[in-house]
């Protein structure tokens, strides 16, 4: 009986302290910020994380280590990449809080330059511990007799997610000239670079001018949205319909790649660099993050939902920039006791498939570790309080009777 008692005490202590955790991230958060906006950031970057997880593969083969997808094997699962590839829906996101940042900062006399240097250094400087870390593991196995090839594949995988910080960071520092931009014009220049490329025979790289113009679509699409202009409903059924169908189409009779990530060994990525079919698939999922923004607001209500989705995106650059690397040291450390199934052996069956589905857990374990390690990179240094240096503030409008009361005084 002691020992029960013993228990429930602990989980009712576990339950306060959550309800309490939840309360003062909720009292933390301006009354008037859209939290339907933090919550399609969270669903973006965690899709991407479970998206790499389960299409990533580190096969052991002998002493080395090499990337393989069970898309290679089983393209029948390309709906996968459907679900778990968000990307456009973070740069509709992105450009949405960019282009509404811009326009406060511009209200209170916060010159380009200011205003530039604050949203990139919350960027990147996450990204310094990452580099710095792996530059000595790159060192230390090489030093230590690892094949090139095998180091080369882990740092690949490491850095990859570098791109799209610097894609994100180059459109947030074109934002004064985006803000007004018509998402159909980098549109155009996808559609052309892509008739030149594999219509007319035109030259690969053509394509990644397509790594800008392409992100550039979703990212003007938040700032339609900040402008107002995507408030009503028929925008996002016109969004997902419109993009549904062209990508359909281009799949099917255009000869894109169903998958809208990257396959080893295709000849075709719709992902590096974005295709045309993945800019209308991200179309889609612009107008369908835009039709379910009301109900994210109204999930948004239950105060343990609302800090967990303030948690993410609190954290959003650490989880994104060491997902690869708790996959990796996950991998690394399994080898130790063998090749072990959905870890090292290579994806081309349903048993691979429902042996990585048991490693996911593993995975968010160790990324929660390197979370707690490297989180302040982020967030800031923290107080003697614990608490940290980055202050929430609630800007209210002035009364006009209370500021006149204070003049007359």
């Amino acid at each position: 009986m002691a020992e029960t008692h013993t228990l429930g005490s602990t989980a009712k202590g576990i339950r306060d302290g959550i309800r309490q955790g939840a309360a003062r991230v909720d009292g933390a958060t301006p009354a008037g910020r859209d939290r339907a906006v933090d919550a399609l950031r969270a669903v973006a970057i965690l899709g991407v994380v479970l998206g790499h997880w389960l299409v990533t593969a580190l096969v052991a083969d002998g002493g080395a280590l090499h990337t393989a997808s069970p898309l290679q094997h089983l393209p029948w699962l390309a709906p996968i990449s459907w679900a778990f590839q968000t990307l456009a829906v973070f740069f509709l996101v992105g450009g949405h809080v960019a282009t509404r940042s811009y326009g406060s900062a511009r209200a209170r006399g916060t010159t380009y330059g200011q205003w530039l240097i604050g949203r990139l250094s919350r960027l990147f400087k996450p990204v310094a511990a990452v580099l710095v870390l792996w530059t000595v593991i790159a060192a230390t196995l090489l030093l230590t007799g690892a094949e090139f090839g095998t180091v080369r594949t882990l740092v690949k995988l490491a850095l990859s997610p570098l791109w799209f910080l610097v894609v994100f960071g180059a459109l947030t520092a074109a934002t004064p000239l985006l803000r007004r931009l018509h998402p159909l014009w980098p549109l155009a220049v996808v559609l052309h670079v892509d008739l030149v490329r594999f219509g007319l025979g035109g030259p690969a790289w053509l394509g990644w001018v397509n790594l800008a113009a392409g992100w550039a679509v979703p990212y003007t699409l938040g700032a339609a949205w900040t402008r107002g202009e995507l408030e009503r409903r028929r925008s996002g059924w016109l969004l997902l319909g419109g993009g549904a169908v062209a990508t359909a189409v281009l799949v099917a009779a255009a000869g894109y790649p169903a998958s809208m990530v990257g396959v080893p060994g295709a000849a075709v990525s719709n992902l590096n660099p974005p295709t045309l079919a993945a800019v209308t698939f991200g179309l889609a999922q612009c107008g369908l993050a835009l039709l379910l923004r009301d109900r994210l607001r109204s999930a948004m209500r239950r105060p343990l939902l609302r800090a967990a989705v303030a948690l993410v995106n609190l954290s959003a650059m650490t989880i994104f920039l060491w997902h690869q690397t708790a996959l990796m040291a996950t991998t690394a450390t399994g080898l130790a006791v063998g090749r072990l199934p959905g870890l090292h052996t290579v994806p081309d069956g349903l048993d691979w498939v429902a042996a990585r589905l048991a490693w996911l857990p593993v995975f968010a374990l160790v990324l929660a570790v390197c979370w707690v390690a490297f989180r302040g990179y982020e967030q800031g240094r923290r107080r003697s309080g614990g608490r940290s240096s980055r202050v929430v503030r609630v800007h209210r409008r002035p009364d006009p009777a209370a500021a006149e009361k204070a003049r007359r005084a």
